[in-house]
């Protein structure tokens, strides 16, 4: 394994803006221990883009759907390849996205309006149809074919540049890990949330801690100068979650290969429980925080 990696954390947003714009943490992965150096925040998806094209080496962890079930796509008779399905879906425009999803869901009984991924199901994560409320199917749209645009290497689902390695990620699971279902952040920028506030210092802390080392296998050093943990929204707590989990993806991938079999279809989100032998209390009910 390289001795040291450029690792970064992308907490995504379908639409960026300066209230809400992408937020990307830049780390430096030496052995086991990880280093956030920079903080960039994108109001616009050419900055995105932009950063995308930019030269490895680097790994990237970006928080939305890469794929869609298997369910969802025999069903709806969309393209069997993960490249041909997202060409698919950008053809279809955003409206037309948006349109297909909703037919779909009207069409089918209560309980099987959207499907899951078994990523999903392992990580408690929703389904990548998921239009309202957190509408991570609209990211999944915005997200997945600029990857495939930008010829980044997606492991068991895009052979592109191998120096740019994009992996999904979810900052949910680990944060479930190590302070439960707290809720920890919130989408309006304004008031003040005592709870949520000291969730979040918390969570940094234990990030900081060998909590997470028994885990990730990682040592986190204090982000200096990002706020990380006083940004009420989270946005850049999750952006560094990300980087955690793309850097326990590399050092898996460079030690022991990658540390399991990947849906060619549907993608995998980068986390160990992920990896693991489901066991009943794996398949939790999604966490949206």
């Amino acid at each position: 394994m390289k001795n040291a990696m450029r690792v970064l954390g992308v907490d995504f947003t379908s639409r960026p803006s300066t209230r809400k714009p992408i937020t990307c943490i830049t780390c430096q992965l030496e052995g086991a221990t990880l280093t956030p150096v920079a903080l960039e925040e994108w109001c616009h998806f050419d900055a995105f883009e932009a950063a995308l094209a930019r030269p490895g080496p680097w790994i990237c962890g970006f928080d939305f759907p890469f794929g869609q079930s298997r369910t969802f796509l025999t069903n709806a008779g969309w393209p069997d390849t993960w490249s041909n399905y997202v060409r698919h879906a950008q053809r279809l425009g955003r409206d037309g996205f948006r349109a297909e999803l909703d037919r779909y869901r009207r069409q089918r009984a209560i309980g099987d309006k959207e499907h899951r991924r078994a990523t999903d199901i392992a990580a408690g994560a929703i389904s990548p149809q998921k239009l309202y409320g957190v509408p991570v199917g609209l990211m999944f749209f915005e997200g997945a074919p600029r990857l495939l645009k930008a010829g980044v290497t997606i492991p068991g689902l895009l052979a592109g540049d191998p120096l740019r390695i994009a992996v999904e990620t979810y900052p949910g699971v680990l944060a479930r890990r190590l302070i439960g279902r707290c809720p920890y952040k919130q989408d309006s920028r304004g008031g003040h949330h005592p709870a949520q506030a000291s969730a979040r210092e918390r969570l940094l802390a234990h990030i900081l801690d060998d909590t997470l080392s028994e885990h990730y296998g990682l040592r986190v050093l204090p982000p200096t100068d990002l706020d990380t943990a006083a940004d009420s929204s989270g946005d850049r707590l999750d952006a560094l979650i990300c980087a955690i989990q793309a850097a326990w993806a590399w050092r898996a991938s460079n030690t022991q290969g990658w540390p399991g079999v990947i849906d060619a279809l549907e993608g995998v989100i980068a986390d160990p429980c992920c990896f693991e032998p489901q066991k009943p209390d794996a398949i939790a009910a999604p966490l949206v925080s």
